[in-house]
């Protein structure tokens, strides 16, 4: 890192035309406030792709797993939304079905006879307008997209702000709003793949959360029918440190009222992340099916319950003209 706040934009390549989008430039935006830690935010899909942070012994790796070059996030076989600004709906809507005021709206299926993570041409596969500044010690990157009525099956017109904001005392502060032009559901996540090592497994990883409720699911990950599960005792209890050796997590945790939502940390590096968020969940995923590096990271997805939208007993996902959509989600980091 170093000694004194930077921004330093440059140019990645060209998004190619698709789904009736022209092509455009995509803009990496490098970020250091020379004391906390140093992030590197894409505007293809307002993706973070790498968050620098030292070690006990002062050492810097990214600790945040990204892909190789523009054409790795490009392709979706290769990028399974890794660092992405996921939306407008994260997780599933069951049956890509949802009703909104007696009107039944059919989404993108583009898991099976689901819709998972926004569809098959979600946000995450936008090119977002950027921008970036220094605010006192902090320094902040601004994306912002638009997308249209019917996109995805949505209805309204959404336009969508994310931004990623590092401060010196080791702060990632990361938030997102929207506004529509019609009813519609919303509900955006970030997808990062956390790995406090900079390299290798999850594995030598600890984790804890603040949640002793998850969400049921069947075997395509909807949510069953009923109230959540009381996971205290059960293999998906981490109201407790624990390793995550061996360990296979792909569930979503209802979040507490507590001031820490997880704690994830590395003993050999001495790393540590704490996250806070103001949203009512958190998708835990330990990356055992990403192809490319299998259990590479940890996703720790703060945002809406899956299938909000066909929920009544889950927190609406509901979004109104005239009102606006905020979620943030502070990530900590430090050595232990």
């Amino acid at each position: 890192m170093t000694s004194r706040p930077r921004i330093e934009r440059t140019t990645v390549g060209i998004a190619p035309a698709r789904a009736g989008r022209p092509a455009a430039e995509v803009e990496s935006y490098a970020l250091d406030t020379g004391k906390g830690p140093a992030i590197t935010v894409w505007s293809y899909g307002a993706t973070l792709v790498e968050v620098r942070v030292p070690d006990r012994m002062g050492r810097c790796a990214n600790v945040c797993v990204r892909l190789t070059d523009l054409d790795s996030y490009l392709d979706r076989g290769r990028n399974p939304y890794v660092g992405a600004s996921v939306g407008r709906y994260c997780r599933c809507v069951a049956g890509a079905e949802f009703t909104l005021d007696g009107v039944r709206h059919t989404l993108d299926r583009n898991e099976g006879e689901h819709h998972v993570h926004g569809g098959s041409e979600g946000l995450d596969r936008r090119v977002w307008s950027a921008d970036a500044s220094s605010d006192g010690d902090a320094l902040e990157v601004r994306l912002s997209v638009t997308s249209p009525d019917g996109d995805q099956g949505y209805p309204g017109e959404l336009t969508v702000g994310a931004s990623y904001r590092i401060g010196p005392d080791g702060t990632l502060d990361i938030g997102y709003t929207a506004r529509t032009t019609a009813p519609t559901i919303v509900g955006m996540t970030h997808h990062a793949f956390w790995n406090l090592a900079g390299e290798g497994t999850v594995d030598g990883h600890r984790l804890r959360l603040d949640a002793t409720e998850a969400v049921r699911f069947d075997a395509d990950l909807i949510p069953l029918p009923g109230a959540p599960e009381d996971v205290r005792g059960t293999a998906r209890d981490f109201t407790t440190e624990r390793s995550l050796d061996g360990v296979v997590v792909d569930n979503c945790f209802l979040a507490s009222d507590g001031p820490v939502l997880a704690e994830l940390s590395h003993p050999d590096s001495g790393r540590v992340m704490r996250v806070s968020t103001d949203q009512p969940a958190v998708g835990v995923y330990t990356g055992d099916w990403f192809a490319q590096r299998p259990r590479g990271g940890i996703c720790l997805e703060t945002g809406a319950l899956p299938d909000a939208p066909n929920r009544p007993d889950y927190p609406s996902a509901r979004l109104d003209p005239g009102d606006v959509y905020q979620h943030r989600t502070v990530h900590r980091f430090g050595c232990g």
